[in-house]
């Protein structure tokens, strides 16, 4: 298993790290199989979704927010409930295919880390495995 850490800079963002993915899969050297990337907090969440205009990423949380408001009726005291809702809906995690040494995404697909609780250091783990 390979741990990345990223440092985010807003309370709510979207942030690229496909490039970060692809590089750790290359010096797996797996030539095929499959890539798990897991975000191992409660207030932060990965996907996958369009990379090539940046409204997409400002349509999700801008959506998210109209849902899921920072300052809704919640019973939890810490002040962050509307990212513990924005991270389940979303997920912990999400699987990429492995073909020729490549991930296997869609032409405008990129991995997105989502930080709903920021600004912080977050880590991400990434375990590749080999197929047959």
């Amino acid at each position: 298993m390979n741990t990345l850490t990223i440092r985010t800079s807003a309370r709510c963002q979207l942030i690229d790290i496909t490039e970060l993915i692809r590089e750790t899969v290359r010096k797996e050297r797996i030539t095929d199989g499959i890539c798990q990337i897991f975000v191992p907090h409660t207030t932060a969440a990965v996907t996958i979704n369009e990379n090539a205009d940046p409204d997409v990423s400002r349509d999700i949380l801008s959506i998210l927010d109209r849902l899921i408001p920072y300052d809704g009726p919640y019973l939890h005291r810490e002040g962050n409930s509307a990212a513990h809702l924005k991270a389940s809906l979303v997920g912990s995690s999400v699987t990429v295919m492995i073909e020729n040494g490549h991930l296997v995404l869609g032409t405008w697909q990129s991995i997105y880390f989502c930080e709903f609780d920021g600004p912080r250091s977050r880590t991400i783990h990434i375990k590749s495995l080999a197929g047959k």
